[in-house]
């Protein structure tokens, strides 16, 4: 069953805090890689192999089937226990990268292995925005749906019904929190990583690692 609104104010804002995390962090400190928001990697693959300006561009291209055995994996542990298996399975692989960005850090080919473990926990909390779509208020790893359903929310909160303009205001609420978490954690994740690089990853891996330990309902909703 899904949980009361409070917690799942609190589980949207985390998950999205957590994916501007790792995508600001994997885009500054791996030349522009994006671990959550993948698609993007195309773009910065063309614009890099199109203007020579990176020899390792093709390693963006790595991040896709990452991605999807992330994915195929997060759907193979859901079935077998449920939420709480994807959450700390995304906890631990976030805690790693961040250990070994920073045991490694001499060693200029470490990011690329840290930023494909960031790819595969954000397979997994894509896995799970598909799998529980109740336990929060939509996607939380790429915005530009959540930006769509806000602009359309707005529009009817202006010039809408009175009963369109009452669910547009719940809805805008909601958005609120998908986009003001995702913003607040890139603002984060820029600031830390700018400072200790890729070993950034540990902090998010303990936000996670902290919404599995509190978590209580491990059936699938």
């Amino acid at each position: 069953m899904p949980g009361t609104n409070k917690n799942i104010n609190r589980f949207t804002l985390l998950l999205a805090l957590v994916a501007g995390y790792s995508d600001t962090a994997t885009f500054m400190g791996a030349d522009g890689t994006f671990s959550a928001h993948v698609t993007g990697n195309f773009i910065v693959f063309a614009a890099q192999a199109v203007f020579h300006s990176d020899r390792m561009a093709w390693v963006k291209l790595i991040t896709f089937p990452v991605f999807v055995a992330a994915v195929i994996t997060g759907g193979w542990l859901a079935a077998k226990s449920g939420k709480k298996r994807l959450l700390l399975c995304e906890s631990l692989l976030l805690i790693m990268a961040g250990i070994l960005a920073y045991a490694l850090k001499e060693n200029s080919w470490y990011k690329y292995g840290v930023v494909m473990l960031m790819v595969f926990a954000m397979g997994l909390q894509n896995t799970l925005g598909r799998l529980f779509p109740a336990e929060m208020f939509g996607p939380t790893t790429v915005m530009t749906g959540n930006v769509t359903q806000a602009a359309l929310d707005l529009r009817n909160l202006v010039i809408g019904k009175p009963a369109e303009k009452s669910i547009s205001r719940q809805n805008l609420k909601k958005q609120s929190i998908l986009l003001g978490g995702f913003l607040a954690g890139c603002l984060f994740g820029g600031l830390i990583t700018r400072g200790i690089g890729l070993a950034s990853a540990v902090l998010p891996g303990i936000f996670i690692l902290a919404a599995w330990f509190f978590e209580k309902q491990p059936e699938r909703s």
